[in-house]
């Protein structure tokens, strides 16, 4: 059974273009400190486990209201019953988005080749020599390399997406691009400050501002780039 932590359900801003119920798994293999999902990492009494058949039953009874489903975490590629879990809410007529860290390439392997994920976000936190730092803890670069590889030589929609956490500066969100080069899609987003316990939003924000000569390299990096929540762009 999978480990589902939270429930979101309605949201009009996690699953592009979708009014999207979210799925949040518990457990997490990286400890970044900007993560708003801290409570997610291990069961306590503020939040306990929901019955995956309860969650199940939830999604069928609002097949006529929601566009799709999004199963996020924590990382819910850790989740053993993944891969049946897509499957169920699939065969209720879901497109199905996956928010992943990038860290379980065969994982994600399989799900696409069972054609189980509509669209994929994966987050790239850092270039590779701030990631351990950042991501506070250890990682397989040969797996996020290989994930980055799976998912642009897909068939499914898919985003890369940073947020623009203080440790990263210009050079790092171009050396992330230049990491992704040929994407569809890229993605900044704003920092906010969490609570570094237990997680969730403490009300402070750091704008994202960029000199217009990272705009013109992101634009020959990707596709298409977009900035989520408040930015500037100065002159160089």
């Amino acid at each position: 059974m999978m480990k589902i932590a939270g429930l979101a359900r309605q949201s009009f801003v996690d699953y592009p273009g979708k009014i999207a119920a979210c799925v949040f798994t518990q457990g997490c293999n990286m400890n970044c400190g900007f993560c708003h999902n801290r409570s997610l990492v291990g069961s306590n009494h503020k939040n306990p486990l929901i019955d995956e058949a309860e969650v199940i039953s939830f999604l069928h009874r609002r097949r006529k209201f929601l566009d799709g489903v999004v199963i996020t975490g924590g990382e819910p590629t850790l989740q053993p019953d993944l891969d049946s879990f897509i499957k169920r809410v699939k065969n209720m007529g879901y497109p199905v988005k996956l928010d992943t860290n990038g860290t379980k390439p065969d994982v994600l392997k399989k799900l696409i080749e069972k054609n189980l994920l509509d669209y994929i976000a994966m987050d790239i936190k850092a270039p590779m020599k701030k990631y351990r730092d950042i991501c506070r803890s250890d990682f397989n670069e040969e797996a996020l390399l290989e994930c980055i590889s799976i998912i642009k030589n897909s068939n499914v929609d898919y985003e890369f997406r940073t947020t623009c956490c203080p440790q990263l500066n210009e050079s790092d969100i171009y050396e992330i691009a230049d990491l992704i080069k040929g994407a569809k899609k890229y993605v900044l987003q704003q920092y906010r400050e969490t609570d570094p316990l237990e997680g969730g939003y403490t009300g402070k924000a750091k704008s994202m501002q960029f000199m217009d000569i990272l705009i013109k390299k992101l634009g020959s990096c990707v596709s298409a780039f977009q900035f989520r929540g408040e930015y500037s762009v100065k002159a160089t």
